[in-house]
């Protein structure tokens, strides 16, 4: 509870404090799409190391997508479960291999939820 309480803080921290410019993305967020098709790719073949990225990828997806769950207090993907997310995000990649994996996450988020609004 007390995470979510900082959480929360820091989200809602007033604009003119926080650094201007682009948001800092982590982790991730700031690989390339082809980066994702290649572990979604060994995952789906039972490759050891591929099923291991994609379990990364599929973490961190799981941690944006919590944070801004808790932040707008709604199911920011509309109950849709992170392995079919992620089935979506490659949609996405596959159109566009150079984008991050952040802005794919995000394409998705704003497709089903109202934060694209």
């Amino acid at each position: 509870m007390r995470a979510a309480t900082i959480l929360m803080f820091l989200l809602l921290w007033p604009p003119a404090t926080l650094p201007q410019g682009k948001p800092q993305v982590w982790g991730y967020g700031v690989k390339q799409c082809r980066s994702f098709l290649s572990a979604f790719d060994g995952w789906e073949s039972g490759d050891q190391a591929g099923i291991e990225e994609y379990l990364r990828y599929r973490g961190w997806l799981s941690g944006l997508v919590t944070g801004l769950s808790l932040a707008t207090g709604s199911d920011v993907l509309q109950g849709t479960e992170p392995d079919g997310a992620l089935r979506r995000i490659r949609i996405h990649c596959d159109e566009q291999p150079d984008d991050d994996f952040f802005t794919a996450a995000m394409a998705l988020i704003r497709q089903l939820s109202r934060l694209g609004e």
